[in-house]
């Protein structure tokens, strides 16, 4: 499995953040970037760069939290730390740090944001406002609902949630699907929040394979087209 990199970005703003670069053997399909969950850019995250590298895509993996604090990894149940960390940053702050990414990635060809958690709405909100992204994939994205209110995807996405996810309800689903329903939407029974993870008690190995193939095909289409 492909090993990334540590390497830094610059924003058009002058912020300056941290990425995790995995790279693939031989040329790239497209670029892939993936964007954390409310811990930070932690060891699974890493992981899931090298998992997607091995794929054939070229993977940024970006320290969300790098405009907080340096090297902000944040434990698994720290929940609150995550919410008071993401409750600083601004969306300026975000798109800057996003469009960076994009531009990184850029270089594997076309560009699909992922996120899991926090990070699958900002993968919404990649869809909705960043140029140069050409598709993305929500994972149990729990802001999406928010951000579905006030904005809409410009490209295609696929949306991923598990049926028990408690803080993901049925009628915040529909909504999302009401706001946006040309979007690909896949819910897993028996699936609960962060259902890929696989440090996380609720990781679900059926579900989360189903998801990645699904994904897989997704950024076929969308690389590929």
């Amino acid at each position: 499995m492909a090993k990334g990199s540590i390497t830094t970005l610059k924003t058009t703003d002058g912020h300056t953040l941290d990425a995790y670069i995995a790279r693939p053997t031989g040329t790239p399909k497209g670029g892939l970037v993936i964007i954390q969950e409310i811990f930070g850019l932690n060891d699974h995250m890493k992981h899931v760069g090298d998992e997607y590298a091995a794929e054939g895509y070229l993977c940024v993996v970006p320290a969300m939290f790098d405009r907080i604090q340096k090297n902000l990894v944040i434990g698994y149940t720290e929940f609150q730390a995550g919410r008071d960390a993401i409750g600083k940053l601004t969306e300026p702050m975000i798109l800057a740090d996003l469009a960076a990414c994009v531009k990184a990635a850029s270089e594997g060809g076309k560009v699909v944001v992922t996120g899991y958690c926090w990070g699958g709405a900002v993968a919404y909100l990649a869809a909705s406002k960043v140029d140069g992204v050409a598709g993305a994939v929500a994972y149990y994205g729990t802001r999406i609902i928010q951000y579905s209110e006030t904005m809409l995807p410009k490209v295609p996405v696929q949306y991923h949630f598990g049926a028990n996810d408690k803080s993901i309800p049925p009628e915040a689903i529909t909504k999302i699907k009401a706001a946006h329903p040309i979007g690909s939407f896949y819910v897993y029974d028996g699936a609960d929040h962060g259902f890929t993870c696989t440090e996380r008690p609720t990781y679900n190995e059926a579900a989360k394979q189903i998801a990645k193939q699904r994904t897989l095909d997704f950024l076929r289409d969308v690389t590929e087209n």
